[in-house]
């Protein structure tokens, strides 16, 4: 879909000459090759606090605005890129920050090209617009506890992408990670609520099922196409270069969800949707703002472990909000923990604790070696 704090820390200016070798030999050598001080881990609390925050907040609107009389599937996709304008005040401030006080090392990295931005950009963003359109679907016909639970997936599709493209390891805990969370997601295509937050047929039901596994699959790739550039083009950490992989992508994003919100003549009934609205229009408008906002924080804190970390462990760290959601879910819109959706939360978390057990273990050998 990005980070604040850290980038004003004094000295992290100097981490932009090797940032790139840090990080060639995978995620687990490229985080445990840094010295973890106190605001190292207080910054990835941070960044965890938001992503998990933003998730869940975003994923109960979005099923509000559905249950409440929202039917529009380009608008509920629509909603999910375009608040990236309300980090541009951030990303002008970054850019003074930037100018003012690294201007010696501004020409230690050779830019890339502007056509190999845009290329970069435009691929992004037209990922990030075809999976904000899958994720709609599938929130759309399914339960907002079985649509979350499903989307643990994205864990074990943006793991095998990053094998390929990041060079990351697979060690027993991270397969064993990556099987559970499969599973986990898998159980839930025998499950068809009728009455939880939304109620859908059985083919309904499969076409969200199918739309959701999807669209983690391509939020995966996203995942670890970010951090490829981050690693083979962008090369340099700043927070203004974090911000553009925000803003820029979501700019295309909003622009190709655009034309087929026209195209598809969704936009004739937005009017009648926001009378027909149960809480009324002021309602309307603002669960979609919030909707926006929440998703734009939700992006701060998942590039930002992106950048920090690594793609797999962003992806660990919003499959973390698994148990988070449904039992939200509940509570707010009555959703049914059935049997299939205990074992499959439970599956979920143990893939979880499974994964970070092995960054537990990656950072111990490190700090043994670093003794010796």
């Amino acid at each position: 879909m990005n980070t604040c704090m850290y980038f004003f820390l004094p000295g992290h200016e100097d981490k932009e000459a090797n940032s790139v070798e840090q990080t060639k030999g995978g995620s687990h050598s490229g985080v445990t090759a840094r010295k973890r001080s106190y605001k190292w881990w207080l910054l990835m609390a941070f960044y965890a606090f938001i992503v998990l925050a933003g998730q869940s907040a975003a994923t109960l609107l979005g099923r509000l605005y559905y249950d409440k009389g929202g039917k529009s599937k380009w608008m509920a996709t629509l909603v999910q890129p375009a608040g990236f304008p309300v980090l541009i005040p951030l990303y002008y401030l970054s850019s003074y920050k930037t100018s003012t006080q690294n201007t010696s090392c501004s020409n230690m990295i050779n830019p890339p090209s502007l056509l190999v931005l845009l290329a970069m950009y435009i691929t992004l963003g037209v990922l990030v617009a075809a999976s904000s359109l899958l994720f709609s679907v599938g929130l759309l016909y399914l339960p907002v506890s079985t649509y979350t639970l499903i989307c643990a997936s994205q864990l074990a599709f943006n793991a095998c992408f990053s094998f390929f493209l990041n060079s990351e390891k697979f060690t027993p805990f991270i397969i064993n990670s990556l099987v559970l969370l499969t599973i986990s997601s898998t159980l839930l295509v025998f499950q068809n609520n009728s009455s939880g937050s939304t109620a859908a047929s059985k083919g309904k039901y499969v076409i969200g099922f199918v739309c959701t596994i999807a669209a983690s699959a391509g939020y995966g790739l996203n995942l670890s196409l970010s951090q490829l550039c981050f690693q083979r083009i962008l090369k340099k950490q700043t927070f203004k270069v974090v911000l553009e992989m925000i803003i820029f992508p979501s700019l295309v994003a909003t622009l190709v969800i655009l034309v087929g919100f026209f195209a598809s003549g969704d936009w004739k009934s937005v009017g009648a949707e926001m009378e027909g609205f149960k809480l009324g229009k002021v309602s309307y408008v603002n669960i979609l703002v919030w909707i926006a906002i929440a998703w734009q924080v939700f992006s701060i804190g998942s590039v930002g472990l992106i950048f920090e970390v690594s793609s797999v462990f962003s992806n660990v760290i919003s499959t973390l909000g698994i148990p988070t959601v449904p039992v939200l879910a509940m509570v707010f819109f009555h959703d049914q923990m059935t049997g299939i959706k205990v074992i499959s939360m439970l599956l979920a978390i143990w893939g979880f604790v499974s994964y970070v057990y092995q960054h537990y273990l990656d950072d111990r050998k490190s700090k043994t070696t670093a003794k010796v």
